[in-house]
């Protein structure tokens, strides 16, 4: 870092911590920390985590992205961030840091610190751009997570090393990626490497020789067996730079950073509250007449009930054939139409109804791929088992209460107990207003309960911290209260009355839609029976034409 554009992040840096403390004042639950003592924070590494980074890190913090784009691209703020996915496959954030100072040791400190503010709870796996001072940190404090180096940094590195080898042979970079992007298997990329390479006479190359011997960190085929939680096995993100893209550029001063990270936070935040409102509020189009499929849109947010659908309509092309069988287990081969070549394996325990697929997308993703569920189809499971529906992926991924058994270990003593508290309250809000905004009624029902809440809230915070409930009933406000609950009290016993219909009703549609369910799948086994039908009509066509042809 150049001595001018240390000053200038020096002088800016007085700004950020103002806001920092100011934000922790307001909510204890608010954490960060300075690296190193005394009175010289102004020219130190900095991290910091509010209540929603934390509560974040409680639903999703299963993978991780580090995003340090700052150190290659030239960008006037050094903001690297912890980021991960939410239920729909959008960036959530984990954390923020300012790294002034790069070195082992920072390193090391700034991933100690964020782990802390997180309670401890080490991620799955995490993904960071290819570089050794990283790699060292991330070795010695998050032994147990699966390390994977961004791959498209490794792309864009590649083409730099080899910029003559891309010039004079403009097909290279295309076969390049076709072959860490492609391979099935772990032998169909090696003998690919090799034959690239010895096309190409590359093979004494020092870059080459060193991605190969990294290969098990960032080639996707060696990485299936861990969750990335990933759309897609071969296709990664291109740019480590997930929430903040837009946000923060290379233009980005220190004085712009605290306007531009709320303004991230509170864009993804809405875009959040979208897509939970348009999978509550809205039914997708079902394309099969499984009763699978109308689970799993009842269950998973409307983005990862797409991906879902897309596994299993393409299970009609895909048809299981049984090649062994052991009595409890047995395995299955699983092949598209025309391409018997990629067959995947899929094991299969009917008593546990546990199976494997030699694809390991759900290993990877945490969506059943569409080789199981061909089996599943074959051995006529008609739902989803549970142990394959990650919570972090349906609608209700948020709800419950935070639970978290290293809260004792968090740096801040006030927040301990507040970020619960916030959690808490949060998830409470969140299903006072899913439920109210389903019908008028409940809506009314709802924001009473609200307004109550608020006249409570407002007693006991004008009587002070240390206030009590008979200290609130002495100040009269019970009078108050009672008074408020003898004029509702028509109203409830008319509640009472369409809550009573509401609940007979509930139990005739649940009633129907048991029989529904059983139509379903009666429909089901006829459509099953009519494609086998197909199948061995279209065979024997396929026979006759050749027995014509010779």
């Amino acid at each position: 870092m150049s001595g001018g554009r240390q000053r200038t992040l020096v002088v800016g840096i007085q700004h950020v911590l103002d806001y920092l403390k100011r934000m922790q004042a307001e909510n204890p639950a608010f954490y960060y920390a300075v690296q190193g003592d005394g009175d010289h924070h102004s020219g130190a590494n900095i991290f910091w985590a509010d209540a929603t980074c934390r509560m974040n890190y409680t639903y999703f913090g299963d993978t991780v992205v580090l995003d340090t784009t700052f150190r290659t691209n030239q960008y006037r703020v050094p903001l690297a961030a912890f980021s991960g996915f939410n239920h729909h496959g959008q960036p959530v954030l984990f954390g923020c840091a300012l790294v002034l100072y790069e070195s082992e040791s920072s390193f090391i400190w700034l991933f100690q610190t964020w782990l802390q503010a997180m309670s401890g709870r080490q991620p799955i796996s995490i993904t960071t751009d290819p570089d050794r001072l990283i790699q060292v940190a991330v070795a010695q404090v998050l032994p147990g997570t699966r390390h994977r180096f961004c791959k498209w940094a490794i792309f864009r590195e590649t083409q730099e090393k080899l910029s003559h080898l891309c010039q004079s042979h403009p097909t290279f970079e295309t076969e390049f990626r076709k072959c860490v992007n492609e391979a099935e298997t772990i032998e169909e990329f090696e003998s690919c490497w090799e034959a690239l390479l010895n096309r190409y006479y590359i093979m004494d190359n020092e870059w080459l020789q060193l991605m190969y011997g990294a290969r098990q960190q960032w080639v996707p085929v060696y990485m299936r067996d861990t969750f990335f939680g990933e759309m897609s096995i071969n296709e990664s993100y291109k740019s480590l730079n997930l929430f903040f893209d837009g946000y923060v550029t290379a233009s980005t001063s220190m004085q712009m950073l605290v306007r531009q990270y709320e303004k991230a936070m509170a864009s993804w935040h809405e875009k959040e509250l979208k897509a939970d409102y348009d999978t509550i509020n809205s039914m997708p189009v079902l394309k099969t007449p499984s009763p699978m499929e109308k689970q799993a849109a009842d269950l998973y947010s409307r983005r990862i009930f797409r991906k879902f659908q897309e596994e299993l309509v393409e299970t009609l092309a895909n048809p299981a054939t049984k090649i062994d069988d052991t009595g409890t287990v047995a395995t299955y081969r699983v092949a598209k139409f025309g391409e018997d070549h990629k067959a995947h394996a899929v094991s299969f325990n009917s008593l546990e109804m546990k199976a494997n697929c030699s694809c390991q997308l759900f290993e990877y993703l945490g969506i059943i791929c569409r080789h199981i569920l061909a089996v599943f189809r074959a051995k006529n499971v008609l739902t989803l088992p549970s142990q394959y529906v990650l919570k972090r992926w349906t609608r209700n991924a948020r709800n419950g209460a935070v639970i978290d058994d290293h809260d004792s270990e968090l740096p801040n003593e006030a927040g301990d107990s507040s970020t619960v508290r916030y959690n808490n309250l949060r998830q409470g809000a969140i299903k006072y207003v899913e439920e109210g905004a389903k019908s008028i009624h409940i809506y009314n029902v709802a924001m009473e309960a609200l307004k109550e809440a608020s006249r409570k809230v407002a007693a006991v915070k004008n009587r002070g911290p240390g206030a009590t409930n008979g200290d609130i009933m002495a100040n009269g406000v019970v009078g108050v209260l009672v008074a408020t609950e003898e004029n509702q009290t028509a109203t409830y016993q008319s509640v009472e009355q369409k809550e009573k219909k509401i609940r007979e009703l509930s139990a005739e549609l649940e009633k129907t839609n048991q029989r529904c369910e059983v139509y379903r799948a009666n429909l089901l086994a006829v459509l099953r029976d009519m494609e086998e039908q197909k199948l061995k009509l279209s065979v024997k066509v396929q026979n006759a034409r050749l027995s014509l042809k010779e």
